[in-house]
């Protein structure tokens, strides 16, 4: 066994799993598994830089996890970065921030790479199921982007493109500096022309009809899991491997797209951080399943944060 710390940096969130990996068996135990809602990408699309408090907010978040790796005496770490450091003008502060805080450099990985180890920490566990058939559609829905990955025991085709909660809601949902309560048609209707032409982007490089089997990643999708599954809390063992048929997602984003931010708030799974994005994330899950068909979607609570384990496992 190999104590690692995987660190993820996206554009809403970031989370540290510190875990007991064991490469023969492909068993990964994990020891602490957390998220702190930062929103590192506040404004970037439109400004190009990450503001100030986002600055702090992501690097206090660092310093309470930089005690966790210590206490548990995780022997290797690995900081992956992506959407929203990708984007920014003033990256360098950010890249000397964590590595004053946590000794390691910040690695602002591309897409296709994300993609790919999206896809291994969603898939690894899955081999040998009957119930599911390949190839896999893994998408990862996060703040700034989202990643397609096609692949049976191996990636065979990714592609991300930047659309996510975050992104979309800031474009599109956002007026006079307020996000709207409830939106109306027309923001919708542009957002949603917004996702389609991301779609038809990751469908020039990504076979997404081919696929057999939807995995869902990322907090927009477990949320609505959450939320179809009616729980009283954020239950991360039933939320795994929900299955949630296309029609329950469709009624879940409409509902969502013309609640208020109170009514929203008042959902007892909903993380306070995801209030005001959720009505983007779960759009963009219902588009890609309308593209491809797909009568459910897989939700998995193992994700990139996964695949960046076992990279350096």
């Amino acid at each position: 066994m190999t104590r690692v710390a995987a660190i993820d940096c996206g554009t809403n969130s970031i989370r540290l799993l510190v875990a007991d990996a064991n490469p023969e068996t492909g068993e990964l135990v994990d020891l602490d598994r957390r998220m702190t809602i930062v929103r590192l990408g506040q404004g970037v699309d439109r400004t190009g830089r990450l503001a100030p408090e986002a600055l702090e907010r992501t690097f206090a978040a660092c310093r309470e996890y930089a005690g966790l790796i210590k206490e548990y005496g995780a022997e290797k770490l690995r900081f992956v970065a992506t959407s929203a450091s990708r984007d920014a003008e003033n990256r360098d502060d950010f890249v000397r921030g964590v590595l004053d805080i946590l000794g390691v450099e910040p690695e602002v990985i591309t897409g296709d790479q994300e993609a790919e180890f999206s896809f291994t920490g969603a898939t690894k566990e899955l081999k040998g199921r009957d119930d599911l058939t390949k190839p896999y559609l893994v998408v990862d829905i996060g703040g700034g982007s989202t990643e397609f990955v096609v692949g049976d025991d191996q990636v065979r085709a990714a592609r991300s493109v930047d659309v996510g909660c975050v992104r979309m809601t800031e474009r599109h949902l956002v007026h006079d500096g307020k996000v709207s309560d409830p939106p109306t048609e027309e923001q919708i209707a542009v957002m949603r022309a917004d996702i389609e032409a991301a779609l038809d982007l990751a469908e020039e490089t990504v076979p997404l009809r081919e696929a057999h089997t939807l995995v869902g990643l990322a907090g927009s999708v477990t949320t609505v899991s959450a939320i179809a599954q009616d729980l009283p809390a954020y239950d991360s063992a039933r939320i795994h491997h929900s299955r949630i048929s296309h029609d329950r997602v469709r009624e879940i984003t409409e509902w969502l797209l013309r609640s208020t931010h109170a009514e929203r708030a008042a959902i007892p799974s909903m993380h306070p951080g995801r209030v005001d994005v959720i009505g983007a994330g779960a759009l963009v899950l219902l588009a890609i399943m309308e593209r491809i068909g797909a009568e459910e979607v897989v939700v998995s609570e193992h994700d990139i944060l996964d695949g960046i384990a076992w990279s350096v496992a």
